[in-house]
């Protein structure tokens, strides 16, 4: 499993090799819902696998993350956090994935 780079100060966030966008959640978000289906309508149709990490499952994601949930990561750069704008999310993923 790689780490994905986070923003300076911030934990590694674990990804498993082939995934390029991590969706940083908790359980009872109705912004993160909304995320995931921003995700799946970007990803989908691109075959870009995405994987949910759950920042209540670590002290260091809650404290570097905890309050900004969800946040999308491409890259492991940050491209959105609170309401993901689909459009913000598909330039990253079509200009990192070439």
């Amino acid at each position: 499993m790689r780490r994905m780079t986070a923003p300076i100060g911030s934990p590694d966030v674990p990804a498993p090799p082939d995934v390029r966008v991590l969706l940083l959640e908790r359980t009872g978000c109705h912004l993160c819902a909304e995320a995931r289906e921003v995700l799946a309508g970007v990803c989908g149709p691109r075959g870009i696998r995405w994987v949910p990490v759950d920042v209540d499952e670590s002290a260091d994601l809650v404290a570097a993350y905890g309050e900004l949930v969800p946040v999308v990561l491409v890259d492991g750069v940050p491209r959105g956090q609170w309401r993901i704008d689909p459009a913000k999310v598909a330039a990253a993923v079509d200009v990192t994935g070439s």
